[in-house]
This record gives structure tokens, sequence and C-alpha cells, in this order.
């Protein structure tokens, strides 16, 4: 499965949106059915990047500090996910879109938050040419006095990457794993190693640390 996810030009462009969430959301879904025979031929042959910069300029329309991927979805082929990152300044507009949104099919699902994706073996992180395999993420975990865990984080690839495309990509592997929200309460501090440790987990055996005990 390929992460497909909103570049951050710089400089940004200057947001264009409508104020108020409730109309951003709506002005979102008719464009949206607008370009749906293009965004599934792009997909469909294999080439998301045909679509992304009117998907960039979409999204930026509800919101310009909105995050969003297309990924392998759960109930249906793909899952069209935007994230406020629980800013809660941008929050009421995911809120608005997903009340806004249509009905699930076996095609499309929905998400205004990143959800756990099924197995994360399966998921490459692209960043520029370089292509990460969150197989290959492994974790340095620590509990502490105040109920969350610390994390560090490697991958092999992060030598080649700089500091902020490293920690986009741990904050993609925690995600993936735990789903945003639930990453967010229960994850502390991040950081990030360049090498990895005799007592590293992978990304599989850190979500089974969270799950009920099953029985």
């Amino acid at each position: 499965m390929r992460w497909f996810r909103r570049k951050r030009p710089e400089p940004p462009p200057a947001p264009v949106h409508l104020p108020n969430p409730a109309e951003a959301a709506v002005a979102f879904w008719e464009r949206w059915h607008a370009l749906l025979p293009r965004i599934s031929g792009a997909l469909g042959d294999g080439q998301p990047q045909r679509v992304e910069h009117e998907l960039c300029e979409l999204v930026a329309s509800v919101h310009p500090r909105l995050e969003f991927a297309i990924q392998r979805g759960r109930r249906a082929v793909y899952a069209l996910v935007l994230s406020s990152r629980e800013d809660p300044v941008v929050r009421p507009y995911t809120d608005a879109w997903r009340a806004a949104a249509p009905h699930e099919d076996m095609i499309w699902e929905y998400h205004d938050s990143v959800p756990p994706v099924p197995d994360t073996d399966e998921v490459t992180v692209n960043i520029g040419e370089h292509r990460l395999p969150l197989a290959d993420i492994r974790l340095l975990t620590e509990p502490t006095d105040d109920g969350v865990v610390d994390v560090v984080v490697h991958h092999p690839v992060f030598a080649d990457l700089g500091e902020d495309d490293r920690m986009r990509v741990a904050f993609l592997a925690l995600d993936a794993a735990l789903g945003e929200r639930v990453a967010a309460g229960v994850v502390g501090r991040v950081e990030l190693s360049l090498t990895d440790g005799p007592r590293s987990i992978t990304l599989p055996q850190f979500r089974r640390a969270f799950e009920p005990p099953e029985g």
C-alpha cells in the first residue's frame, strides 16, 4: 500500500477556504464528486500523482492546516482520510467534513482522523525519492509516571532524510499502528535514532501492547 499525502510547499499558498466549517464541507464534497472520475482513473492506473495537485487544493479549501491521505480501506477499496492532527482550531472542520460525507460504498470510506491500518508491514511511506517500508521501523519504548509511553523511532533510511522528514515518518508509523487518536493519548515524547537498539520492537509488537487481552 502506498501513502498519498498532502505536500507542504514552501512558501505555502495563500489559503482560500470558507470560514464556516459546514459550508466548506459542502463545497468540498461537491468538488470531490466532480473530480471523482479522474481520481478513480488515476488510482486505478497506479498514478495518484496525476490528481495530487487538485486534491491538495481541494483539501486546503476546507482548511489550510489539514493533512490528508488516500490509503487502503478496511471496509472499502480506498479510504479518504482528513486529519486535524488533534488541533482544536481545525477539528471543527474535520467534524463538519465527516458529517457531510456521502454514505460509504464498496469503493470509498471516509475518516476524520488517521485510522490504524490492517497491516503496517504492507505500508510504504514515500518521501521524495526515498521509500520507507514501515516493516523496517524499530521502536524503543519507555513507560512514564504520567501513564504514557515515550518512544524512540528508528528506520534504516533515516540517515538519508532531514529532521522534519524523519519526524513525519515517525508519526505516520505510530498513527498507522495505533490510529491517530489512540496514539495521541498514549504516546508521550517521540525521539529519533539513526541506529537500532538491542531491545527494539516492531510496529506490530508495539500495537499488541495496547490491544485488550483476549477472553
